[in-house]
């Protein structure tokens, strides 16, 4: 099968502007066209990738501390059937674990100091099931707490605040009094401290404590747990299951997956990086429409080469095609490198960044400011895959009307002072 001259024409004119001296300005536009096309496909995917590593490092560890899913009673009681809402879940066959707890919010005070926490009273042998950090504390911590012994578990941030270690003692106010003679009177209870835990959130090492469900629930008066904290295999399918179990489950009991737990959050995040998205666009926009300037010049200098394909036979959409194809192999190229050196870094950055810190000897993320002391980086072929899709669009675009023009050209004008 013959290829289409056009084709030829199109990609000769983009190799010889390269080698003729006459067309050297015009090759440098070309060229400078070019580079910009592959430094913005680059940079949205090095930036992209870096913003999905950072939103992965903070869910991995958001998700150390929360549950994939979590069912409570609607009415904040403990949950009527107990064995029977466990066995449901467990018979998901997206579940892996499944563990009981009391939830409630309290303060704990240390001498003058007062700091109000959320209580969360666990099952020290099913909680390991459910929660990376419970796991990552099976061995050692939890175990001390007894039930009857009132330990209590405090985040990093919070017992520091608090200024206690393990060992020390701390008084527990629970929210709702009793009633005596005297009035209301808060139900205070002295908890000894058993252990210190950092998740790496500060959300969580600042406003939780954990104890023993049976001691949380002689506090705060429940007769049971008030929920069912759920592991599943996939966390990306937590909506789903969600959606299952909800149907399956009483209709008293409320079921809420993870990322609407942290919906303000993750919502942010999504916008941030959908108007880095945009304005990164531009930046190949920008490139990506230096070919119209490049094109333009290119059909002025081939006014001769046009009237001489004309008078050949070669029709308007011909010509048209020629400088089109020009143009589109610049997008082409600069959209190719601008993948290969944007992956290139994105897959590299672990190694790149540390080579960069130590050769201006400066550190980008110092591990005394920053919980997270690498750079990360997560390419995404959702993300990769429609930045060369409208790289390749906008060059296609921009190449429309200077072939139009070539198209219009008047042989016999274009001759008449040859």
């Amino acid at each position: 099968m013959q290829t289409p001259y056009e084709l030829i024409l199109g990609w000769r004119y983009t190799r010889a502007g390269r080698a003729t001296r006459r067309n050297g300005f015009i090759s440098f536009i070309s060229g400078v066209s070019m580079l910009g096309i592959a430094l913005g496909v680059a940079a949205l995917i090095i930036v992209l990738s870096v913003m999905n590593g950072f939103q992965k490092e903070v869910r991995d560890r958001m998700l150390g501390v929360l549950s994939h899913i979590e069912v409570f009673d609607a009415s904040g009681q403990a949950i009527p059937d107990l064995t029977g809402t466990m066995a449901t879940i467990e018979g998901h066959p997206e579940v892996t674990g499944v563990a009981p707890f009391v939830a409630a919010q309290a303060l704990i005070a240390r001498g003058e100091d007062m700091k109000g926490a959320v209580v969360r009273g666990i099952d020290p042998a099913l909680e390991p099931r459910v929660t990376d950090l419970a796991a990552d504390l099976a061995d050692t911590v939890l175990p001390r707490l007894v039930p009857g012994e009132f330990g209590i578990v405090l985040g990093g941030e919070l017992a520091r605040s608090l200024g206690v270690l393990t060992g020390d003692s701390v008084t527990l106010i629970a929210p709702s009094g009793q009633v005596t003679p005297a009035g209301v009177v808060p139900r205070i209870r002295q908890m000894t401290v058993v252990g210190v835990f950092d998740s790496g959130h500060f959300e969580y090492d600042s406003a939780l404590a954990m104890l023993h469900m049976d001691d949380a629930a002689r506090i705060f008066r429940v007769e049971g747990p008030t929920g069912v904290r759920v592991k599943i295999r996939d966390l990306h399918q937590a909506r789903e299951v969600a959606m299952d179990l909800v149907s399956q489950l009483d209709q008293g009991l409320l079921v809420r997956d993870w990322t609407r737990q942290n919906r303000t959050w993750f919502a942010a995040v999504q916008l941030e990086k959908r108007m880095m998205f945009i304005i990164l666009t531009l930046i190949v926009a920008v490139a990506a429409f230096n070919l119209v300037s490049t094109l333009v010049m290119t059909v002025t200098d081939k006014r001769a080469d046009i009237a001489i394909l004309r008078t050949l036979g070669a029709s308007p959409g011909s010509i048209m095609g020629v400088f089109m194809v020009q143009g589109a192999m610049v997008g082409v190229i600069g959209t190719g490198l601008g993948l290969l050196l944007g992956l290139g870094i994105a897959f590299n950055i672990d190694s790149i960044v540390p080579a960069l810190e130590s050769l201006l000897g400066a550190s980008f993320l110092p591990k005394d400011i920053y919980l997270i002391s690498r750079m990360p980086s997560d390419p995404q072929q959702s993300d990769i895959m429609p930045i060369g899709v409208i790289s390749l669009i906008l060059s296609f675009v921009a190449t429309i009307y200077p072939s139009w023009r070539a198209s219009r050209v008047n042989p016999a004008e274009a001759l008449r002072y040859e």
